[in-house]
């Protein structure tokens, strides 16, 4: 039930982005509640902010989190709520945009 609450739209790189560009995940929330988003890596997870009800924030992703050939999830934790959907697995390299969809 929890895969189905969250949606990873997918990443499309920027044309040439240097190894110095930050990956960036861009989250449209269009339920309700406002959502608490990390970024999960192995046993670490990384607060990244708050994504508003109804909007569509951006956050940078930690060049930490990115080295090497790890991959990311992202947890999407309601603010009073008890579900935390959290994303599939996914390679995030620098200069990527990586779409995180939360259906209402």
């Amino acid at each position: 039930m929890a895969a189905a609450l969250v949606q990873c739209a997918g990443h499309s790189p920027q044309s040439g982005p240097s190894p110095a560009t930050p990956p960036i995940l861009q989250v449209e929330n269009l339920g309700f509640a406002d959502m608490v988003v990390y970024a999960v890596s192995g046993t670490q997870r990384v607060r990244l902010g708050l994504a508003n009800g109804n909007t569509t924030k951006s956050f940078t992703i930690p060049a930490t989190l990115i080295q090497g050939s790890s991959t990311l999830r992202f947890l999407a934790d309601p603010i009073g709520g008890n579900r935390s959907p959290i994303s599939e697995e996914m390679v995030v390299h620098p200069g990527d945009i990586v779409t995180l969809t939360i259906p209402p």
